[in-house]
């Protein structure tokens, strides 16, 4: 007889079993062995570790893959790396890998490091996070008079953020500033709301804390964090600073236009005081994150200050939330084709640490990602995207087949992507992006066919216009993308700049 027999054969047999005269103990005891079937042996702790390891480099494939990774990712327990990889190239020209002690720019992680340092100015007695900041600055606006270091460093003083303002991306990111400079692109703007009223995230608030420190500790800013941050800690491979000097080791930046990368517009440094603008490892992060944890840096009770949520979960410099039922904390950063994060659960000892050189990177997601394997929570793999799919097809054969390709997949496949308008309007801007105007041109035309309320198919037409110098065509689509949607911000704005060159020509 097999050893294994079905359920409804088992029962059958038990109970003829049961109907038959006792013949003594050996017939017992064969008549209760031959009915059990051991459960397997659980797989042991190595075998379970070794299991969560190989999906993790899984699920980092996949992201290479649907959402072109390529970066660093460490995963780390009670500060000891348990998973580190390198994935994709630092310089895709010269075909450079990623690697392990890769610097890549960390975006708005560094306003972790800025809030440490005013935390240690304080401990020092140069200043306290409730007082107001126009006592460490020169000129302050009666508007800041009531704004605290405290409202700086968790996104509630109301201070507009400057690298939202019109023209940042296209003009404004790539001007050199002083000090005075930066602050005047914002200082005289007013209030969006009255200081503590709500959150907003804002740079404009880090700049001001980095000037803060410059002022108080009478260094500059980056001099600081090397002497009173990264030197003391260990973090040999981050740097920061306004220099062009030539760093081995160092990843460039990509942005992403369809499948393919393209240079990152460049960012002037001087645009980065206290909320970008330094290097960094994998590795001198975890010794960062080590340090937090053993009060290294701060005290207990400015590293308990620093984690205390406040309104939107902000604490200084951290997000506070909850993922996987575990309490954690987290920031992302995102710059010049970079994107960064870091994840902590102090309480399972947990670390994760995701740096990018690709803009097109979710870095946080990923990090959630690694998290939920290492907890052995649900997680999903990237899928395959439609605008990918796409833009394959458009490389190879030609945009006409790409669009008689999606009209294939939405009559045939109508559950299987996400159908919206925006996948085209992506692919008109980044074709647009790498001035191939008629291929876009031929995108937005098509995409307004299939859905002729998309507002910002016909804000890509009208930048089509106007860099092909037809202004007249290109008002006519802006208002005609205003005419579907009102209050599009982008048409407005792209309406009174053309009018305005048009009232300035003779």
């Amino acid at each position: 007889m097999p050893s294994v027999i079905s359920n409804r054969f088992s029962y059958l047999l038990l109970s003829l079993i049961a109907m038959m005269p006792a013949v003594g103990p050996i017939a017992a005891q064969a008549s209760e062995t031959s009915s059990v079937v051991p459960p397997p042996a659980p797989p042991s702790k190595a075998d379970s570790d070794r299991a969560k390891l190989q999906a993790m480099d899984a699920y980092l494939q996949a992201q290479v893959r649907n959402d072109m990774f390529s970066g660093t990712a460490l995963v780390a327990r009670n500060g000891e790396p348990v998973f580190v990889k390198s994935y994709g190239m630092a310089n895709y020209e010269v075909g450079a890998p990623n690697k392990s002690d890769t610097t890549y720019l960390l975006g708005s992680v560094v306003k972790q490091f800025t809030a440490v340092a005013i935390l240690q100015l304080q401990e020092q007695g140069k200043l306290k996070v409730g007082d107001p900041i126009c006592r460490y600055l020169e000129d302050c606006p009666q508007s800041w008079q009531g704004i605290t270091l405290h409202h700086l460093l968790i996104h509630t003083s109301g201070i507009p953020n400057f690298s939202s303002l019109p023209g940042w991306d296209e003009k404004l990111a790539m001007l050199s500033y002083t000090r005075p400079e930066l602050v005047a692109l914002f200082r005289d703007l007013p209030l969006d709301f009255a200081p503590g009223e709500k959150f907003d995230y804002s740079n404009s608030g880090y700049v001001l804390l980095g000037a803060i420190i410059e002022r108080v500790s009478g260094q500059r800013y980056h001099d600081y964090l090397q002497e009173k941050i990264f030197k003391p800690v260990g973090m040999t491979r981050t740097y920061g600073g306004e220099t062009r000097a030539l760093v081995p080791g160092r990843a460039t930046g990509y942005y992403s236009v369809g499948t393919d990368f393209i240079s990152a517009r460049l960012v002037s440094p001087t645009s980065h005081l206290g909320t970008s603008g330094v290097y960094s490892t994998v590795g001198d992060l975890l010794l960062w994150d080590k340090a937090l944890t053993a009060d290294r840096l701060i005290s207990r009770a400015s590293r308990e200050a620093m984690f205390t949520p406040d309104k939107e979960g902000y604490g200084y410099g951290w997000f506070m939330a909850e993922r996987h039922g575990r309490s954690t904390q987290f920031h992302s950063g995102s710059d010049n084709g970079f994107s960064t994060n870091i994840t902590r659960f102090p309480a399972e000892g947990l670390t994760v640490i995701v740096l990018s050189n690709s803009d097109r990177t979710n870095a946080g997601g990923v990090a959630n990602g690694l998290a939920a394997i290492a907890f052995g929570a649900p997680y999903k793999l990237p899928p395959e995207r439609l605008g990918d799919l796409l833009w394959n097809v458009m490389r190879d054969r030609g945009v006409t087949a790409a669009l008689a390709r999606h009209a294939e997949l939405k009559r045939t496949a109508p559950t299987e992507y996400d159908f919206g308008d925006e996948t085209l309007v992506t692919m008109g801007y980044d074709l647009f992006e790498v001035r191939r105007l008629a291929e876009a041109k031929a995108v937005f035309e098509y995409n307004l066919q299939q859905y002729p309320k998309s507002a910002y198919s016909y804000d890509g037409l009208a930048d089509i216009a106007a860099v092909r110098g037809d202004t007249a065509g290109a008002i006519a689509m802006f208002e005609r993308s205003l005419g579907v949607d009102p209050k599009n911000r982008y048409a407005v704005e792209g309406l009174a700049r053309l009018r305005a060159d048009g009232a300035t020509k003779p």
